[in-house]
């Protein structure tokens, strides 16, 4: 600390070098790093799909904020900002959506601006989706051969104009949600319709209507990315996969559990194991049941262009069913099986570098709506009343939830916490002779 007084006493010669050493130590200062300054750039760095798909950081999660029985009743932007937060606690950072014309995908990225507003490091992007059907779908007799124009365009334009609105929040813009695998039958369009939108969208980046650097895609099952039945390999599906910017490819062998249950099950030989390490062989058949689907489409992706990224668009396990998958059927779903899917896939993916978009964050019971016991309702890796499933009890007992409420609700364990109680209601996969040609 300088004593002016005594400095001011002093030979004007003092005088000068004490002016001069202050100079010294305000040039100094000057020329320091502000590391300050480098964090809020660091916060302010615009990331794009290609720097964000499949880093381990950037984990991926298909999201509906739906909390009742219709979609009639919409989420508010407050609940959809609870539900960013959880999700943000627990590390997500992409989110997947799914069609534009109710206020749902608008409102996620009103949250999330208020959401970075409040807090400049809040990091949250999206996957925006694009719903695309035939002409005359959800009737009776829908064409398959056309496409109801009007209703498509206005999705695509609401879609556009959400990117340009919210350019550092939109990376990636998808053109239908499984519209063109053939057991969509309500509405499945035929690929060139999907090539005809993939190539207006990439219009509009060369043109500057788009950021050039929001990646363009179309999410469908594996087979529809030419990965199973060849009946799907067409000239217009090549030229797709070329004029997208990467493949979203959706895989559920879940369902298979059901309707290709070659995999799935015990064999005799595992029938003397405990019954952790029975479910755990059968999980793991799923495992690469799924990896399998994915590996087959890569190949026929990669055939028709090398060097094409392949990342999932979605795959998920439901915990609950009363139908095809539950007690009275394939014996699949519970939170313990739902658990050792999503750690093996999320593991696989991170590993190799793919994003998987899981499905889902939070359960939906407009899905099923008429059968609340439904499996399409509980795909969630939280109840809708946001009680963390088994499989993310670890991350409440790391508190990183603490404060954080949906409904009103803290973040507690299904089950009351209760191993025991949950692996009571687990049900052993049917013992059979399996074809095991993973």
């Amino acid at each position: 600390m300088i004593d002016y007084n005594k400095a001011i006493e002093r030979s004007p010669y003092d005088l000068h070098r004490l002016l001069l050493y202050f100079c010294m130590i305000m040039c100094f200062t000057a020329c320091m790093p502000d590391t300050t300054q480098d964090k809020r750039k660091d916060h302010k760095k615009e990331l794009h799909a290609k720097d964000i798909l499949g880093h381990p950081d950037y984990p991926a999660i298909s999201y509906g904020g739906y909390r009742q029985t219709t979609r009639d009743s919409q989420p508010t932007i407050s609940e959809l900002k609870e539900d960013m937060k959880i999700l943000h606690a627990m590390g997500i950072r992409i989110l997947r959506t799914y069609q534009t014309k109710l206020p749902h995908a608008k409102n996620v990225l009103a949250a999330i601006e208020e959401l970075k507003v409040q807090d400049p490091s809040f990091e949250m992007y999206v996957m925006l989706g694009a719903w695309i059907n035939c002409k005359d779908a959800w009737t009776d007799h829908p064409d398959h051969e056309g496409e109801n124009e009007l209703e498509n365009e206005a999705e695509i334009n609401r879609a556009v104009a959400l990117a340009k609105k919210h350019p550092d929040i939109v990376k990636i813009l998808a053109v239908g949600n499984e519209a063109m695998v053939k057991w969509a039958a309500s509405y499945f369009v035929q690929a060139e319709v999907i090539l005809r939108w993939v190539n207006h969208l990439q219009a509009l980046k060369k043109e500057g209507t788009l950021n050039k650097d929001v990646w363009i895609t179309s999410s469908d099952n594996f087979a529809s990315w030419g990965g199973g039945d060849a009946v799907y390999h067409t000239a217009d599906l090549n030229q797709l996969i070329n004029a997208v910017d990467y493949v979203s490819v959706h895989t559920y062998p879940m369902h298979d559990t059901h309707y290709n249950p070659d995999f799935w099950g015990v064999t005799p030989v595992e029938s003397t194991l405990p019954k952790k390490e029975m479910i755990e062989q059968a999980m793991q058949r799923s495992y690469l049941y799924a990896r399998s689907q994915y590996e087959s489409t890569a190949r026929y992706v990669k055939s028709i262009a090398r060097d094409k990224p392949v990342h999932i668009g979605e795959t998920g396990w439901a915990s609950a069913s009363n139908g095809f998958y539950g007690p009275d059927g394939s014996k699949a779903t519970d939170e313990y099986k739902e658990s050792i899917y999503y750690h093996k896939m999320r593991d696989w993916t991170q590993q190799d570098s793919i994003a998987c978009f899981y499905f889902e964050a939070f359960d939906e019971p407009w899905k099923d709506a008429k059968n609340q016991g439904g499996s399409e309702n509980h795909f969630g890796l939280f109840t809708v009343d946001g009680n963390a499933k088994y499989v993310i009890w670890d991350l409440v007992d790391q508190g990183i939830f603490k404060g954080l409420k949906r409904g009103g609700q803290d973040i507690v364990k299904t089950y009351d916490g209760d191993l025991d109680s949950l692996l009571h209601a687990v049900l052993i996969p049917p013992i059979k002779d399996l074809i095991l040609n993973q």
